[in-house]
């Protein structure tokens, strides 16, 4: 096991990372506050890993409920969320009940925000099964739900108490989810560390292929990145807007498309392509530069194009994103292959050749 710590003062909190971690609840008991826990998963992750966990917390002392959701992006929404209220109070869950999310980004997003909000906050602990959520969401705070009207428009920053992440469970991941999962580890090298990108070149069919050390660098490496950011900038004033490279498209593409027909991750990749060419058109890089991170998003078995929504319809759903300001849509762009900056100023030209994806 590897253990690193994001740096919040009071806040702080420890991310485990290795195998087998699911079967060891000594983990999670100094993080409690009682021994009693309610756990959110949903209906693909409960039958692998519930059980497992359960059984674990009891074999400590721990009681534990069970609030199982329907699994999708498409039901990150507020009736998902109140039917978690609904459980939590009907299960008698004081403010010193932990909730535990046993699952991906949407049940981390959906469990975080409820523990957010219930009785005004209780504690939060996330034990991440996908890539994707072990890299990335997991990580530094952010829940919510979505909006018809835009990706993640309602929520909160809430930390957890701790995050376990078994990498043991991305080898039960179906191939498109894990895949969905590398296009944020590839975000997190493109933005941070060029090296990165280097050693994902070398080692992406490794990754493909759910080797053991290779997954287990590639997580550590993405927790150390995204770790250093949520310490610097938790509330995403600055630098950690950074990790949303991509997501101005991404999320306009999944909003545009109807949540849960693309996976979260492969809307990104198509929405990092699209960055990395607007990066290009406005001269900050190369396309050598757009040639090699495309290249790099087919090897992961990622889309690197949008699927065909109107550039009128795209502009409309990106006037949503939650970096616009005073109108004006803000861009991560890249300066060059493992450093990214946030560009306010961006030419209309340029732009719509993007989004009609001119040569």
């Amino acid at each position: 096991m590897q253990t690193l710590r994001v740096e919040l003062g009071e806040r702080a909190y420890p991310i485990h990372i290795g195998e087998g971690l699911l079967a060891d609840a000594g983990l999670i008991l100094p993080h409690l506050d009682q021994p009693r826990v309610a756990i959110v998963t949903n209906t693909t992750v409960a039958p692998l890993y519930l059980p497992q966990l359960r059984e674990a917390l009891r074999a400590q002392g721990v009681e534990s409920i069970s609030i199982v959701l329907a699994d999708g992006e498409q039901y990150k929404d507020g009736v998902t969320l109140n039917s978690i209220y609904d459980a939590l109070v009907e299960g008698r869950c004081d403010r010193k009940t932990t909730l535990i999310a046993l699952g991906g980004g949407v049940v981390g997003d959906l469990a975080g925000f409820a523990a957010a909000t219930y009785m005004r906050g209780i504690p939060f602990i996330q034990v991440p099964t996908t890539l994707l959520a072990q890299v990335d969401s997991s990580i530094g705070g952010k829940t919510g739900i979505n909006h018809p009207l835009g990706k993640n428009m309602i929520g909160a920053f809430y930390q957890p108490r701790l995050v376990l992440a078994d990498t043991a469970a991305l080898k039960s991941l179906p191939p498109r989810e894990l895949s969905a999962g590398l296009a944020e580890v590839i975000k997190h090298g493109l933005v941070r560390d060029e090296a990165f990108v280097a050693w994902l070149e070398q080692n992406v069919e490794k990754l493909l292929d759910c080797n053991a050390q290779a997954l287990a660098y590639a997580v550590r490496r993405c927790c150390e990145i995204k770790a250093a950011v949520v310490a610097e900038d938790e509330r995403e004033a600055g630098v950690r807007a950074l990790l949303n490279f991509g997501h101005t498209f991404g999320h306009a593409i999944e909003s545009g498309l109807g949540y849960g027909k693309w996976l979260h991750g492969e809307a990104v990749a198509a929405g990092m392509a699209m960055a990395a060419d607007l990066s290009r058109r406005l001269g900050y890089v190369v396309q050598a530069d757009v040639d090699r991170i495309i290249a790099l998003l087919k090897r992961a078995k990622l889309p690197t194009a949008q699927p065909g929504i109107a550039p009128g319809r795209m502009l409309e759903l990106m006037a949503a994103d939650k970096k616009a300001e005073a109108g004006k849509l803000h861009f991560i762009l890249l300066d060059q292959i493992g450093a990214a900056s946030i560009r306010a100023e961006v030419s209309s030209g340029a732009l719509q050749q993007v989004l009609i994806g001119a040569p």
